[in-house]
Parts: structure tokens; sequence; C-alpha cells
């Protein structure tokens, strides 16, 4: 008797387990785009990440939506065709965070010649329909203001589109509006086993505090970027058909260089290109480098050299130079690419490629992601689902390019009316702090403000125009716990804060924890 009842027990806590249709291990931004499309297709979905969201390579991008032009060299005429696409749609669903940026592409003596830079702009412009982006035309560097802060030898250039993006937000929006859909969104959770079970997976959740818990998931996807193998080695997978090739990407920041809202691109000696680009308004970005990164390496900076090569590969073309001294800020992420066997690590593909196990489909499928950038994400996250396709239950069609992610859903996504609406109903918000939010939360902004008429109503000023009730919001409503999530993923206030007032914004939400 005693037995029988054991089993019956053991029969109804089975039965009362919770099923996912999906673990998602990883939340950036390929992470977190699968998790809103599939949560928006009706399905039960669970992601972790054992940091916070975007807290390792999906904030340390170029900060760019670009079809990129140096692909052309390497006949990725696929990936560059789907990106250029991707540009116009993400500028629709994300207008606050997403806007056109032209760049500037002087043409120099001993390197591509202008000729072959106008056939690859015209393919550029071509490959996919453009809507709203404007195309290429020729500069006079010497009568314009895009050739004011260039040497006197370069006189001659083309301009042409891309997109800027806050690459940190774009992840953050993703796993918010996956939230608001029914997905289970858990950072600082890390995945510390993962067993496969004939139909399904049970996967154990470990939090920063040690609390653990087993989930169960019908398929899992494996979007962790540079531990993607560390995820499969949980498995027993000690190698893998789809090797991975780390390469570590470094940016610098330094004061503005230049006027404009324009962003320059240069050719380097060594074939690379550099991107010069307005940032946050008072600086300017400068990237990126790649450079082989060995797993086991630590946390990854920049490194002197780096640091060196992007200072001497801009001062050839300013007339300013610029030095290592110059230098306020710098990042570095490291890109989970798929390794093509490439001798350059700075021609290795950056498009994305799926290894799925299921053993023929007879198994609990775990479909780990390889390369991928940021541009190509949403894409990326349709082309998951329909690999996943038979072994999930009914789900809904594609539907992400045309929904507005939280605070785009702007009239006719034109920012600059919106914003002018904003700057009519809050006349008392300093310019700087109204376009600020404005872009940052977009029509989620009257959220923050609430019902204030006054800054002082807006609760503690941490300084350089971060209010008690933009951080309760993060905090409340984006996933940020600590001072690092809201100074420098959702926000970039850790350019103009001191160290007393990061400091105190770290007190601030520590005891906010504690509570």
């Amino acid at each position: 008797m005693r037995e029988a009842s054991r089993i019956v027990r053991s029969v109804r806590g089975r039965c009362n387990v919770k099923m996912h249709d999906m673990l998602i291990i990883g939340g950036g931004i390929n992470g977190a785009g699968i998790a809103r499309d599939a949560a928006g297709r009706g399905l039960n979905v669970l992601l972790c990440e054992k940091g916070d969201l975007a807290s390792a390579t999906s904030s340390a991008s170029s900060k760019l939506i670009h079809g990129g032009l140096r692909y052309l060299e390497t006949y990725e005429f696929r990936l560059v065709r789907e990106s250029l696409g991707e540009r116009e749609t993400l500028l629709n669903i994300a207008p606050h965070i997403i806007w056109p940026l032209r760049f500037v592409l002087p043409v120099d003596k001993g390197m591509r010649p202008a000729w072959m830079l106008r056939a690859g702009l015209f393919l550029y412009d071509n490959l996919a329909k453009r809507a709203r982006l404007l195309g290429t035309r020729t500069l006079n560097l010497r009568d314009n203001l895009q050739g004011a802060p260039l040497q006197d030898r370069l006189t001659r250039g083309f301009e042409y589109s891309d997109c800027w993006a806050d690459d940190a937000r774009l992840v953050v929006l993703n796993a918010v509006d996956a939230a608001e859909r029914g997905a289970d969104i858990c950072p600082r959770t890390e995945c510390v086993a993962l067993t496969r079970a004939p139909q399904h997976w049970v996967a154990t959740l470990r939090t920063e505090s040690g609390l653990r818990r087993d989930v169960h998931a019908r398929v899992v996807v494996n979007a962790a970027g540079p531990w993607v193998e560390e995820v499969l080695g949980q498995l027993g997978r000690k190698s893998n058909t789809r090797k991975l090739r780390l390469v570590k990407g470094s940016h610098i920041v330094t004061k503005k260089l230049f006027d404009g809202e324009h962003a320059y691109i240069f050719q380097s000696g060594d074939g690379r290109v550099i991107f010069a680009i307005p940032y946050e308004r008072d600086f300017t970005l400068i990237g990126t480098t790649d450079v082989d990164w060995v797993p086991g390496q630590g946390e990854a900076k920049i490194s002197p050299a780096e640091t060196e090569y992007l200072c001497n590969a801009v001062s050839k073309y300013f007339s300013r130079s610029v030095r290592p001294s110059d230098v306020i800020w710098s990042y570095a992420g490291v890109r989970p690419l798929f390794n093509d066997q490439s001798d350059s690590a700075s021609v290795v593909t950056r498009d994305y490629v799926f290894d799925l196990d299921d053993d023929g489909g007879t198994q609990a499928p775990i479909l780990s992601i390889y390369g991928g950038k940021l541009t190509t994400f949403r894409k990326l996250a349709e082309a998951a689902l329909e690999r996943l396709r038979p072994a999930l239950r009914a789900s809904g069609p594609s539907w992400t390019a045309s929904a507005p992610l939280p605070g785009g859903d702007l009239p006719q996504c034109d920012f600059e009316s919106f914003y002018t609406s904003v700057s009519e109903k809050y006349t008392w918000l300093p310019d700087d702090l109204r376009l600020r939010i404005a872009r940052a939360y977009g029509s989620r902004i009257d959220r923050i403000i609430g019902s204030a008429t006054s800054l002082g109503q807006l609760g503690h000023h941490f300084g350089a125009g971060l209010y008690e009730a933009e951080v309760n919001y993060l905090c409340t409503h984006e996933f940020a716990e600590s001072a690092d999530d809201i100074l420098w993923r959702r926000t970039k206030l850790g350019l103009r804060m001191n160290m007393t007032q990061q400091a105190d914004l770290q007190l601030w939400t520590a005891q906010r924890r504690a509570a």
C-alpha cells in the first residue's frame, strides 16, 4: 500500500511539472530575438542568461544596423542582401532607438580605387529594396562640412546610408516584448546542467544567490554566443562539427572629433575598414579591430596594441591626430563566429550557421547558433523557429517584421514628429534630457514621467540627468539591477557621471535589491 501511494505521488508530480515549449540559453540579441518571436507565436518560452541581458557581445558592437559593405569583397551576397533588407524593417519597428546615418567614404591614393568603391556602392544601393534610406552620392570634400575635419589630400569621396542602433537597448526591448507576450525572462540565471530525456530536456538553473531549480522543455536553443561550446560540453560533446572561431572586436571613445550628424568609414592599409561615428552627442566612437581570441583569457579588454592601431588608422585621415591619451573609454566584445577556415580574423564570415542535434528527429532537439550579426537577428529568429517547427506544437506564422518593439509605435514611424509633440508636452524638461529619454523609451516616455510637472517630482537626481523615476522604471520593467546595468547598457550615462555619482547609484540599487 505504501509503495502504491509513492507511485501515485510520483505520477502526480510528473503530471504537474510545467513543460516549456522552448528553453533559450543566452540573453544576447539572438536569444532575446528568438524569445520574442516564439512568445508572439503562442509558445511557452523560458530564457536564462547568466549575467545581465546584453552583458557581453551584444552590447559591445559598433552600434550599426548595416548591410556590411566590405562583405561584398568576400562575395557574401546573401548575407548583404538580407542585411540591407533588414535595415528598413528594423527602422520601422524601432524608430526611437534606430535611425538613418550617412557614411562618408573618402577616396585615398593607394587604397581601393574610386571605380571599385562606386561599383560596390551601386550594388549596396540595389541589392535590396530601399524606401526610406537615401542612395549614394559623390562628394567634393573640399567644399562641404564632411571634408572639413579631413586631411587636405582627400578631395573626393562618396556618401551612402546605413543605420545607427542602440545595441543593448535593442536586446532589452526584445526581452521586454517577449515577457509581455508571456515568456519567462531570467537574467542572472545560469544553466549549470542539461540532461536529455527521450522527448524533452531537463535543465538545472542556478541564480546568482545560488538557488537552483529544474525546468523542463521540449526544445533547447543554445544562443550562448562565445559560450556555445560550453553548453554543448554539458552534454558530453567535446567537439562539434560546427567549429567556433572567437574574434575579439574592440572600440575606443574620444571627445567629439568632428561636427555634423554623419559618420566616416576609412580604409586601412591592411585591407580593413575603420568607423568613426558620432556617439552620445559629445563623443566619437572609433572601431573596430579583429583579433583571434582564445577561451580562458578572462574578460575581453582592448589591448594597448589595438588602441594604437585604431588611433593610427583614423589619424591618417583626420587633420587632428588621435592619440591613446585622447581615449576616455573603451570596450571589447568577443564575436562567436562560425569557423570557415579563413586565414584572417577580419574576413571570417559574419553569417549565421545552425547546428541542429536531434539524432535524426528521434530525440528532443537542441539548436546551437554560430555567428550572426546585430542587423540580422530578426531573420535569424525566424529561421531558427522554422528549423525547430517539427519538434514544436502548432505555432502561429512569422509576425515580427511589422510589430513595433516597445516604445516604437510612433505615428508613421516618424521620430521627429513624435519628438515635437514630446517637446510641447514636457516644456519643463531640459533639452538634453528630453531628447535622451525620448530616444530611449519612445512612446513609453509617459511611463517614466508619470504625473510629474517638474524635475523635483522625478525623485532623487543621481547626476547627468538620471533621476529616480527612470531608475525605478528600468529596475521594474527592464530587468536592471545594478549601476552597471543602468549606466552602460540601459543608458550610456557612465560616460558622463563621476565616480561619486556612480557610487551613489550603486548604493541605491544595492539597497533596492536588499529591500
